[in-house]
C-alpha cells in the first residue's frame, strides 16, 4: 500500500509539472477569451456554472434562475454523460433568452467508483478542464458539490495568478451537519462558501450562512 501511495504521489507531481507547462504555453499562444459581442462586458459578469446531476442540477439551476441579467454570458460545464442536465439548462436559458453555452468534460467520478481510480479519472478530466476554463476566463465560477466541480474550481484558483476570478461554492441543502467531500476540499480554497444551515456555519466558521437559498 505504501508503494502504491508513493507511485500515486510521483504521478501527481509529474502531472502538475506537465500541466503547469501546458498552461504556460497556452497562455502565451492562446487567443482572446470567449465572449459574446451582444453582451456589454463592462456591465456584466460572466458566469461559469458547474452542473452535476439529479439534485445538484435542480438546486443550482434554481439559484441561477433568480440571478439578474448582468450575470452573463453564462457558461455551463457538465459531465459528457449527463444528458438530462443538458436538457434542463437549455430549457431554463432558452426561456429567458440569455446568452449561454454548454461544454462537456469527462466525469471525475462515477457512482461507487473507488477512490484510487477516482484520483486517476479526476486527473484525466483535468486535462480537458484546465485549458477550457482558461479559455473561457469567467469572472465567477459557481458550483454546488458534484465531483466534476473539483478540477474546474482548481483551474479557477490557479487562474487567479493571471486574472481576476471568484470561486463560489454553495453547499447542498441536504448537508445539515457536515460538508460534502467537495465542500471539505473547497472550504480551504474557495473565495466564498455558502451553507444553508446555521449549525453547519458554526462548525465551519469560514463559511457564510444565508438561510435557505434554493
Amino acid at each position: 500500500m505504501d508503494v502504491l501511495f508513493v507511485q500515486v504521489g510521483v504521478f501527481l507531481a509529474l502531472f502538475i509539472a506537465i500541466l503547469g507547462l501546458v498552461i504556460v504555453i497556452y497562455l502565451i499562444f492562446s487567443n482572446e477569451p470567449v465572449n459574446n459581442p451582444n453582451v456589454d462586458q463592462k456591465k456584466c459578469a460572466s458566469l461559469l456554472a458547474v452542473i452535476g446531476s439529479g439534485g445538484h442540477t435542480k438546486e443550482l439551476l434554481s439559484l441561477i434562475e433568480h440571478l439578474g441579467e448582468k450575470y452573463q454570458p453564462r457558461y455551463y460545464i457538465m459531465a459528457n454523460t449527463d444528458k438530462m442536465s443538458e436538457e434542463k439548462v437549455q430549457g431554463l436559458e432558452s426561456s429567458k433568452h440569455n446568452k449561454y453555452k454548454i461544454y462537456k468534460i469527462p466525469r471525475s467520478r462515477e457512482v461507487q467508483q473507488s477512490w484510487i481510480t477516482t484520483v486517476l479519472s479526476t486527473l484525466y478530466a483535468s486535462l480537458y478542464t484546465f485549458p477550457l476554463v482558461f479559455k473561457i476566463r469567467p469572472d465567477i465560477i459557481l458550483c454546488n458539490g458534484p465531483g466534476t466541480c473539483i478540477p474546474v474550481c482548481f483551474a479557477g484558483i490557479l487562474m487567479k495568478v493571471f486574472y481576476q476570478v471568484k470561486v463560489i461554492y454553495v453547499e447542498s441543502i441536504c448537508r445539515v451537519e457536515t460538508l460534502s467531500l467537495s465542500g471539505k476540499i473547497l472550504y480551504h480554497f474557495s473565495d466564498t462558501m455558502i451553507v444553508q444551515w446555521p449549525q453547519l456555519q458554526h462548525k465551519y466558521p469560514k463559511s457564510v450562512y444565508m438561510g435557505r437559498i434554493v
